[in-house]
């Protein structure tokens, strides 16, 4: 990088501020950065009802060098970016001491806490999960993951030739432990990313749930809603465990966040100074998904936002950081979109919401026994600033048209996280 240094003329000292704002863009990752779809995250009209999709974005170019260790050990791979990590997260939703600022480059407390088991449903194969788990884990100064890796069809899975499920796979484990760093995760790889394939993998992953005293199953995927969807309903329904699932990254809704059995995460954007990184504030994300379902009535724990849910299931429940221009560090050595060479990615969409929200019910350590008893405690405490940071700036939906107000709303739900009460 070119270093900004004083002049000995008007003009030229009157350079070294813009200079070093510049450089302070490009530095922060504002500048020529795009972000890009994954294949895995594409949906076909004919995918509806058949195949599901990751809820991933990637924020491009990424990072192509091994990653050097930052001091203190908690900081980021590359110093000086404000990505998130999963201290600078800790900060901002108060499940540490909160330092001003939050910046990803200063904080230094992580998560703690998590216990029994958490059960992550994805699509074929990531043969390096275990040591990229290992190698985000070392750079963020978290403690070694207790990871088990199943294969749902009882055979090991084919790979994504795109790189973009094993990309969702990494994302989906790190953040997971990241929020939970003391427990139990099981990745269970499902043959293919077909409905019927995930939703054995489902299955699986409730049984492994349970098996262990209790805890969460999470899902990073999901498809536009279809007329059927109900019938599936009851597979999330396994005693003592708790589901999730995204809420996806584009206006609308989709299954199975929709499903009364389900707690839905939707994305939100944590804004920083460009300049010195440090948080601004938090509002909507305007690519998040949310709003009533086409086909899922209201549950009985929605009774309390009827006015503004109406006879349907509505979505979000909650949110969390998804924006990929405010997006997380993740570690993923596999080829992605047939490319080697770039292991650390800054990703976002509501798949990074979704597997954060799980290790933090896991670590508040209530364990309720159904998702309807963790979304019953969650509207207890509508309005509660000590459970939920109501987020009621920007907007979200088909043509903007939901705004972020007091309260519940379809961009953020109950709003995103603030401590480990309520939850």
């Amino acid at each position: 990088m070119r270093r900004c240094r004083p002049g000995i003329a008007i003009l030229a000292a009157a350079l070294i501020g813009y200079c070093c704002v510049v450089v302070a863009q490009q530095k922060r990752g504002q500048a020529n950065q795009r972000v890009v779809l994954p294949k895995s995250s594409e949906e076909l009209p004919s995918d509806v009802g058949v195949r599901a999709h990751t809820h991933l974005l990637v924020l491009s170019p990424g990072f192509t060098k091994a990653a050097e260790k930052g001091t203190p050990a908690e900081a980021p791979p590359f110093p000086g970016y404000a990505f998130e990590t999963p201290a600078s997260l800790a900060c901002l939703y108060h499940l540490v001491p909160a330092v001003r600022g939050c910046n990803p480059n200063v904080v230094t407390l992580n998560p703690t806490g998590g216990a029994k088991a958490i059960a992550i449903v994805d699509a074929f194969d990531d043969p390096n999960a275990i040591s990229d788990l290992a190698t985000f884990s070392q750079q963020f100064g978290l403690p070694a993951a207790n990871l088990t890796v199943v294969y749902a069809s009882g055979s090991k899975p084919g790979v994504d030739p795109t790189g973009g499920w094993e990309l969702e796979e990494s994302t989906d484990i790190e953040w997971a432990h990241a929020m939970a760093p003391n427990a139990q995760i099981f990745l269970v790889e499902a043959a293919s990313n077909s409905f019927f394939d995930l939703f054995t993998a489902e299955i699986d992953a409730g049984s492994l749930v349970a098996g262990a005293g209790g805890g969460e199953v999470s899902n990073s995927w999901g498809g536009g809603e279809f007329p059927e969807e109900g019938f599936f309903d009851d597979i999330f329904t396994a005693p003592g465990v708790v589901y999730l699932a995204s809420t996806g990254d584009q206006p609308g809704s989709e299954y199975p966040s929709v499903s009364p059995n389900v707690v839905a995460i939707g994305g939100t954007s944590t804004n920083r100074s460009p300049y010195t990184g440090d948080f601004f504030y938090e509002g909507t994300w305007n690519a998040g998904a949310g709003g009533p379902s086409l086909f899922e009535p209201r549950p009985s724990y929605q009774d309390v936002i009827a006015k503004i849910a109406g006879s349907s299931r509505s979505v979000p429940d909650a949110s969390l950081d998804s924006n990929p221009f405010t997006g997380v560090w993740v570690y993923d050595s596999n080829p992605y979109q047939g490319v080697s060479g770039f292991p650390w990615f800054i990703v976002g969409g509501t798949s990074v919401s979704v597997q954060s929200w799980t290790g933090i019910i896991n670590a508040a350590g209530r364990f309720s026994a159904s998702s309807a008893a963790e979304l019953s405690l969650m509207y207890e405490h509508l309005h509660d600033p000590h459970a939920f940071n109501d987020i009621t700036r920007d907007n979200c939906g088909p043509y903007g048209g939901f705004l972020a107000e007091p309260g519940y709303d379809f961009c953020t739900g109950l709003g995103s996280v603030f401590g480990y009460e309520g939850k």
